[in-house]
C-alpha cells in the first residue's frame, strides 16, 4: 500500500516548482490531492502529468492569495466536496523583490506580507476544523533559511517567512493536545522560479530539482510521523 492511500491533501502553489513536484509525488503515493495556484492552464498540466502516472484525477481551485476573502470560504468548499482535509502543505510564496530596507516600496512589502504570512494564517483559519476533525491531520509550512539569517537586501521575504515560523509554532504548541500535527520545512537550495528571479545569473543544473526533495514532505505527511513543532531540512 503507498504512503498516502485514501488520504486528502491541499497543496498551495501547486502549479510548478516545489508545490507541482509534491503534488505529483502525493499523487504516485495514493493521494487525492487539491491544487491551488493562480494559473489554470498550469494546474491542468499537473493534473495530466498525475494522470500519466496513473493517479487520480486532481482537483484543481484557482486561487489568487492575496485574495484572502477566497481563501475563507475554501474550507467549506473542501468539506462540501470531500468530507475531510487530512493533509496541508502551505507552499506558495513571494520573494518580494530584493533591495534595501530603506528604500523599500510599500506595495512590495505588503504582497510579500499577504502571501507568505497573512495568507497562511487565513488557510489555518479556514482549514483548522477538517485538519482537527480527521485522526491524523498534518500541517506543513515552507519556510526558508532567510527567516534565521539577516541577508542584505532580502528583507521582505526574510522578515515575512520570520513571522511565518512564529506563527506555525504558535499554532502547532495551541494544537500539541490534538492528532494534527504541525511543521515548518526547509527546503534549501531547490531550482525554482523563485531562486532563478533572486539569483538570475546562477547556474540552475547544478542546483538540486524539486523532485529530489519530496520524499521529506510525504515523511511529514503520513500517519506514521511523530514529528511535531519542528523545523525540517530537506
Amino acid at each position: 500500500m503507498s504512503r498516502l492511500s485514501g488520504r486528502i491533501a491541499l497543496i498551495t502553489g501547486a502549479s510548478r516548482g516545489i508545490g507541482a513536484a509534491v503534488a505529483k509525488r502525493f499523487a504516485a503515493e495514493g493521494a487525492q490531492v487539491i491544487l491551488t495556484a493562480r494559473t489554470t492552464g498550469a494546474l491542468e498540466e499537473v493534473d495530466d502529468a498525475i494522470r500519466a502516472a496513473g493517479g487520480l484525477p486532481a482537483t484543481i481551485i484557482p486561487l489568487d492569495l492575496t485574495q484572502h476573502a477566497q481563501l475563507d470560504v475554501l474550507g467549506g468548499a473542501v468539506f462540501q466536496n470531500f468530507g475531510r482535509l487530512d493533509i496541508l502543505v502551505g507552499n506558495a510564496g513571494v520573494l518580494g523583490g530584493l533591495g534595501p530596507v530603506a528604500l523599500g516600496e510599500p506595495d512590495t512589502w505588503q504582497e510579500a506580507m499577504a502571501v507568505n504570512l497573512i495568507a497562511n494564517q487565513r488557510l489555518i483559519r479556514t482549514l483548522d476544523p477538517l485538519l482537527r476533525g480527521g485522526p491524523a491531520g498534518r500541517a506543513i509550512f515552507v519556510t526558508s533559511g532567510a527567516a534565521s539569517t539577516a541577508f542584505p537586501y532580502w528583507g521582505a521575504y526574510g522578515a515575512s517567512k520570520a513571522a511565518l515560523e512564529m506563527m506555525v509554532r504558535c499554532y502547532a504548541a495551541e494544537v500539541v493536545s490534538t492528532n494534527l500535527k504541525v511543521n515548518l520545512l526547509d527546503p534549501g537550495v531547490v531550482r525554482t522560479a523563485l531562486r532563478a528571479q533572486a539569483f538570475p545569473g546562477e547556474d540552475a543544473t547544478m542546483l538540486r530539482s524539486p523532485e529530489t526533495i519530496t520524499g521529506r514532505f510525504v515523511e511529514l505527511a503520513e500517519i506514521a510521523c511523530t514529528r511535531h513543532g519542528q523545523l525540517v531540512r530537506a
